[in-house]
């Protein structure tokens, strides 16, 4: 972090104060008002916590304005060229990209902890027959911390260290395992012969009754969804991870603390609803009213999967997603579902239209991750599962970086009190 010797002036109440300033290695400089209730008695109110910075990190930087998403100072649309999921997650665990060495060993380590407990499938068969996977990750990983008493002392460097890789590796197959439930077949083992998301799309889709091989295109177009969606700053489900683990959880805990904010609409649900919208739709012959609805400020109807709560100018995650999507569509030879005829020429008007490059609705991740998904078999019950599994590796450095950290301490937000002011309690009978 840059040094910084200004001080921001803060004049109320007849009291001048004088607070700290600090620079990042990007992006606008930071006021420190940690001293401002001490010394001035007052406070800050910033519904959703839109303009404070909650911790200090260096693991993801966003720039909404620029379209710019960096891990560790390298751009995502590179890291997606050149790189895959599991080299992003030790990219994000450790600091830097691994040596040749150091990624062997670590997709090693990954590879060997991604059998679940055996007893666990007796935990999964205690849902409901229909319970959406969502539910049943939440409750699985937060029952990790039962069945793995010795990665739960987060005092310990070590015990840490094993909670991360066990997450990593255990993810996809919980993830796999819920889906398997829900639709009533057998569960399938992971197989250490198969790359990472390889191996997620064989425990999802294979059957014991025949042989199930995985296209390297499926393949490569999952690594890239779950790399896409690996880390993205200070969001509601990092946050929610952050101020879980800030209490002394154990990291189990944590992350299902953390799956169960990402399971809203507005936040992991956002390409199920997307996909949902298109699904509404219809037709293609349709989509004009739903563009007029959409222009319409008093039509309750909008567009999802078009523009960014955080990107200003693009989402720079979606340029990769769009390939992704049209080599899977082109593989699949999918011509005739509705859908996807839908989600192309939206896509296509969405480019051209002078009010959505206006307002600079472009499509986003969540528009092309959803069509990716769909078109390889997915139910939208299992989109956000996914979403999780790929967000573990940044909520679980996430998690790290905030137990290392000296300054941090348990979470304690303030807020705008707007109740009853003092008052005496009153009989019943003098009400």
């Amino acid at each position: 972090m840059a040094e910084n010797t200004s001080k921001a002036t803060l004049s109320f109440n007849g009291k001048t104060l004088e607070l700290p300033m600090q620079s990042p290695t990007v992006g606008p400089d930071v006021i420190d008002i940690r001293k401002l209730y001490a010394d001035g008695d007052v406070f800050t109110f910033d519904p959703g916590f839109t303009s404070t910075a909650s911790c200090q990190s260096s693991i993801t930087y966003i720039d909404g304005d620029l379209g710019e998403l960096l891990h560790r100072g390298y751009p995502i649309d590179e890291l997606a060229d050149k790189s895959h999921y599991l080299e992003v997650c030790y990219l994000l665990l450790y600091g830097e990209l691994p040596t040749a060495a150091q990624l062997e060993d670590f997709e090693t380590r990954v590879t060997r902890h991604t059998m679940l407990h055996e007893q666990m499938q007796y935990f999964f068969r205690g849902f409901r027959r229909d319970a959406h996977p969502m539910a049943i990750m939440v409750g699985v990983v937060g029952a990790m911390s039962a069945f793995y008493h010795d990665s739960t002392d987060i005092s310990d460097p070590w015990q840490r260290e094993v909670a991360a890789i066990r997450m990593i590796a255990k993810m996809p197959t919980i993830a796999a395992w819920a889906y398997k439930y829900s639709i009533g077949q057998p569960f399938v083992y992971p197989r250490n012969n198969l790359d990472y998301a390889a191996n997620f799309l064989h425990m999802c889709f294979a059957v014991p009754s025949e042989e199930y091989v995985v296209d390297p295109i499926l393949a490569k177009a999952m690594d890239r969804i779950m790399m896409l969606h690996a880390d993205h700053e200070q969001n509601a489900s990092t946050s929610t991870v952050r101020l879980a683990g800030s209490s002394g959880a154990n990291p189990f805990a944590s992350i299902a603390a953390g799956i169960a904010c990402l399971w809203g609409p507005a936040h992991g649900g956002a390409n199920q609803a997307c996909l949902e919208m298109l699904r509404q739709i219809g037709t293609v012959d349709n989509i004009p009213e739903y563009i007029k609805r959409a222009k319409d400020k008093d039509d309750p109807f909008r567009l999802m999967g078009f523009g960014h709560r955080v990107y200003k100018n693009f989402d720079p995650r979606a340029k990769v997603m769009k390939e992704s999507a049209d080599e899977v569509l082109n593989l699949l030879g999918i011509e005739d579902n509705e859908t996807l005829k839908v989600a192309k020429e939206l896509e296509r008007i969405a480019l051209e239209d002078e009010f959505f490059v206006e307002k600079k609705l472009y499509p986003n991740v969540d528009f092309y991750s959803g069509i990716i998904l769909e078109a390889m078999g997915f139910p939208t019950s299992m989109f956000t599962p996914i979403f999780a599994l790929s967000r573990t590796v940044g909520w679980i450095s996430q998690w790290k970086e905030m137990i290392g950290d000296p300054q941090q301490k348990i979470g304690r937000p303030r807020q705008l009190y707007t109740g009853a002011p003092r008052r005496s309690y009153s009989e019943v009978e003098d009400r």
